[in-house]
């Protein structure tokens, strides 16, 4: 990996502090962040209890595999979230635990990527995209491939405007669904249209899914790509892997407990990787983390006061402007009227509060950085700073 870190940039994070840096924001306002995806709600009791009812488990090394029970418990949840059959997912071959997605987003990269290969390899990602995605392909010496999501096509990825050259030097692609930072949500029919070019060109499906519980439709939860894989018959998920955390889902990011499913021949190669690694969760996250996939009643509470922020925040700020409520995840992906980062600098300058320029979070690419001109909002606080901020927003929008 050494010779490819000069390659990685600085994270979103680091752009921001340097962008804020000499600003001396107004003492008479409160801060309010709303820049980082860090769920606010408070984490369940429950989750809190049985992480302490089982601390003696702190005394005793946890396998990389995990615990049975927990993999059971994962099985069991991918089934009835996404309709498929008990037996239709092994949870000794396809089921992984990890230490959150974050992680195990970076490290998949190393244990699937030849670089030896004739030509360098290719991993496609989305654009604006979540930053892992492109350190976990330098670092694994592949080529980033970044797929423009726009607007005009939903903010969603175009599969069909890939050269078949690109195509013919991938080995992984990710994809995110309901995507950081639009909010898109993939349909099955695109799924399956990635599923067949898979097939065709032997690449392996990265898909990340850790915002995939927080939809705006109870009627309409997100499609998954194990789903989809399984509805045009490919039940052993050839080629695809899919990643899930309690951070988003269960408001434990702090937990750092996650885990990744799908094709049991992958899946054994980066079993083999994270024995070295040495990333496996303790036995009290594990226990913690059984009862949480085994709860949907906190879930769908969750879901509901995401839905009266959206609904808030939206209602003030479409007097001034186009704002567009997601599918799915916390994020309003809000267009500026002005240079994303100028309104994020004046925005921290005159109202004390903090978004993030969306071209932190994308790479022009063909011409086009799709970031430019938006900006991210994670709507985590509570309700009234929500309120508050929109109202700020709408104060700074009407001063330009």
């Amino acid at each position: 990996m050494t010779p490819y870190l000069k390659y990685l940039q600085p994270y979103p994070f680091e752009k921001l502090a340097q962008l804020k840096q000499g600003i001396v924001p107004p003492i008479d306002k409160t801060a309010i962040t709303l820049s980082i995806g860090e769920p606010a709600h408070p984490t369940p009791h429950f989750i809190e209890d049985t992480l302490y009812k089982h601390r003696q488990g702190l005394g005793i090394y946890p396998t990389t595999k995990g615990l049975i029970e927990l993999r059971l418990a994962i099985t069991g949840w991918l089934a009835q979230r996404f309709k498929l059959p008990k037996e239709a997912i092994n949870p000794e071959t396809q089921v992984l635990p990890v230490s959150g997605t974050r992680e195990a987003l970076f490290s998949f990269a190393q244990s699937v990527i030849d670089a030896t290969a004739d030509k360098r390899p290719i991993v496609i990602m989305p654009n604006p995209f979540y930053q892992i995605y492109e350190g976990a392909a330098l670092l694994a010496g592949a080529e980033p491939y970044f797929l423009n999501t726009l607007e005009e096509s939903g903010y969603l990825p175009d599969f069909a405007s890939v050269p078949e050259a690109i195509w013919e030097r991938c080995q992984l692609i990710y994809i995110c669904s309901p995507a950081n930072p639009t909010g898109a949500v993939i349909p099955i029919e695109q799924l399956q249209q990635l599923l067949a070019l898979a097939e065709r060109y032997d690449f392996i499906i990265a898909s990340d899914e850790c915002y995939s519980e927080l939809y705006d439709d109870e009627n309409q939860p997100p499609t998954g790509l194990l789903e989809a894989a399984y509805r045009m018959g490919l039940t052993d998920f050839k080629r695809c892997v899919v990643f899930h955390s309690l951070s988003k889902r269960s408001n434990a990011p702090g937990l750092r407990s996650g885990f990744v499913a799908g094709d049991a021949e992958v899946l054994q190669d980066y079993f083999k990787y994270r024995t070295y690694q040495g990333c496996a969760l303790p036995i009290p996250t594990q226990h913690a983390s059984i009862s949480a996939w085994q709860d949907e009643h906190h879930v769908f509470e969750n879901r509901q006061l995401y839905r009266a922020k959206f609904a808030a925040f939206i209602t003030i700020l479409s007097e001034v402007c186009e704002v567009r409520k997601p599918a799915a995840g916390f994020y309003v992906w809000l267009k500026t009227p002005i240079s994303d980062v100028e309104f994020a600098r004046g925005l921290f300058a005159h109202e004390h509060l903090t978004v993030l320029p969306g071209s932190f979070l994308s790479r022009e690419y063909n011409g086009i950085n799709p970031g430019v001109n938006h900006v991210r909002i994670a709507l985590v606080a509570p309700l009234d700073e929500c309120i508050k901020a929109a109202h700020r927003i709408k104060n700074f929008i009407n001063t330009l």
